[in-house]
């Protein structure tokens, strides 16, 4: 299973990122944009995610992805259980969270190789 400190690993090596708690909750944000957030049990991770993509995601793997709670469904988010994801699946979903909510022009220098 993943876990927060692996998560943390790769979120907080991305520009501009930085890590709260809140309500109990560790989350990963870029200024107040919040694009990670994990359940209080941390067996589920909350991610940035186009809601247009959204269903589709979910019907696709439903035993890995969620929808969010009603009152969440209004924003680009979804969910994963993180027992059902591997390390280099974690990654790719915080990349992808991440450039969702930075300037595209920063996401694109990051993605670039050196």
């Amino acid at each position: 299973m993943v876990t927060v400190e692996e998560v943390r690993a790769v979120a907080l090596q991305l520009p501009r990122t930085s890590e709260a708690f809140v309500h109990g909750r560790v989350k990963f944000r870029v200024g107040r944009i919040v694009y990670l957030a994990f359940s209080r049990d941390e067996t589920v991770l909350g991610f940035a995610f186009p809601k247009e993509w959204r269903e589709a995601l979910v019907e696709t793997e439903p035993g890995k992805f969620m929808l969010p709670g009603q009152s969440d469904l209004r924003y680009n988010w979804a969910l994963v259980r993180l027992d059902a994801i591997d390390a280099a699946e974690m990654r790719e979903l915080v990349l992808d969270a991440w450039s969702m909510v930075v300037p595209k022009r920063l996401s694109a220098a990051y993605a670039e190789p050196d």
